[in-house]
């Protein structure tokens, strides 16, 4: 998967999971977390939703490695 598929693909999982979230606040810096005030219930859900959406599974070591909406893109785009 292309970067572009990938951030088009987790922006639509964020969408889903967090209506509130203007889509001006995606930058790539933006903390899922902090920035996006993303609960960890809905945190898990948006890692559900990618998966569903493009079959790349993210176990929970690497939660660190996608706490940011541009490490969420690179992952799903390694590994898509």
């Amino acid at each position: 998967m292309n970067e572009q598929d990938a951030r088009q693909a987790v922006e639509s999982a964020i969408g889903k999971v967090a209506p509130d979230v203007e889509p001006g606040d995606l930058e790539g810096g933006a903390r899922l977390r902090q920035d996006l005030e993303l609960d960890s219930l809905d945190f898990l859900r948006l890692v559900e939703v990618i998966s569903e959406a493009t079959g790349v599974d993210i176990p929970e070591a690497d939660y660190p490695a996608v706490a940011t909406v541009g490490g969420l893109v690179s992952y799903v785009a390694g590994h898509g």
